[in-house]
């Protein structure tokens, strides 16, 4: 998957999202739709995750220096 933003990766998720609620969704293009969401999904989890224990590093290096 090409490197994007966490940010781009969201904004295309609820364009996904908004095209397979709407009457024009192409159920031809329903299973790439959802793959395409589903490789999205695993970035920003993975982001979201790498954020959080980044955070928790800094948060705990701060805690040791008291």
């Amino acid at each position: 998957m090409e490197e994007i933003t966490y940010n781009k990766a969201i904004t295309e998720l609820e364009t996904i999202l908004q095209t397979m609620q709407s009457d024009r969704c192409d159920i031809d293009k329903l299973s790439a739709l959802t793959r395409r969401a589903a490789e999205l999904i695993k970035l920003c989890r993975a982001r979201l995750t790498a954020t959080d224990q980044e955070l928790q590093q800094i948060l705990a290096s701060l805690q040791q220096q008291q």
